[in-house]
């Protein structure tokens, strides 16, 4: 399935909770972050592909140390609809991400940004309309407390697995990553499911019994 394909479905007809079940049914139940990861605003909603950025803690900044080097290449280098996954351990000391990232991946198409450290100008960022998933706020610059070291290799954020290249969903529910090589897959199933959920709607609208439904569907 082609990108553009895949992104408008997504947009279109899919959501987190689906894509999580159909995850689920090939076998693969290390894809959804754990909760804790939340948008800067309610109605923010990322689809797109990953670009994994990879954060240590430093206690220091010197010229050696060019602490924003591989962040200022990883953010230059996105493509329409990719989002930065900024992998930070759980590290809410830093704030790898603020509003100038912001204003440079929008004008680059990105699609968002994805944190498990927190982000900064929550403010501005909101008003920019830029969807931001984070673990918080603080207003800390990375500098003398982090580093990103690593790009487009493999990460872990919040219990999930994710890789460059790799469908990113995050709604109001959560975020959930898609590895790159079962996308064709999990679309063609969250598609079928999500349109006999909507049958089942219909049905529950009307008065049938969840019992008679489940019988029926195998859908609750």
């Amino acid at each position: 399935m082609k990108r553009l394909d895949v992104l408008a479905a997504c947009r279109d007809e899919l959501f987190t909770a689906v894509l999580s079940d159909s995850l689920d049914a090939l076998g693969f139940r290390q894809q959804v972050v754990s909760p804790g990861l939340l948008p800067l605003k309610d109605n923010m909603r990322i689809v797109g592909f990953a670009r994994v950025g990879i954060y240590l803690p430093i206690y220091h900044d010197d010229d050696d140390v060019n602490v924003y080097e591989h962040e200022i290449r990883l953010i230059d280098s996105l493509k329409k609809d990719e989002v930065p996954v900024l992998s930070c351990n759980a590290n809410t000391r830093i704030s790898p991400w603020g509003e100038l990232l912001s204003t440079r991946a929008q004008y680059l198409n990105a699609a968002g940004c994805i944190t498990d450290g927190c982000v900064r100008d929550a403010k501005t960022i909101c008003d920019l309309d830029f969807p931001v998933f984070a673990s918080g706020t603080n207003p800390v610059d990375t500098k003398y407390r982090g580093k990103m070291m690593w790009a487009d290799v493999p990460a872990v954020i919040g219990g999930a697995n994710v890789n460059s290249g790799d469908l990113v969903m995050a709604d109001f529910d959560g975020i959930v990553f898609v590895p790159a090589h079962l996308i064709d897959d999990v679309i063609s199933l969250s598609l079928a499911k999500a349109r006999e959920e909507n049958t089942v709607r219909e049905e529950l609208k009307n008065g049938r019994s969840l019992t008679d439904i489940f019988a029926a569907h195998g859908i609750l």
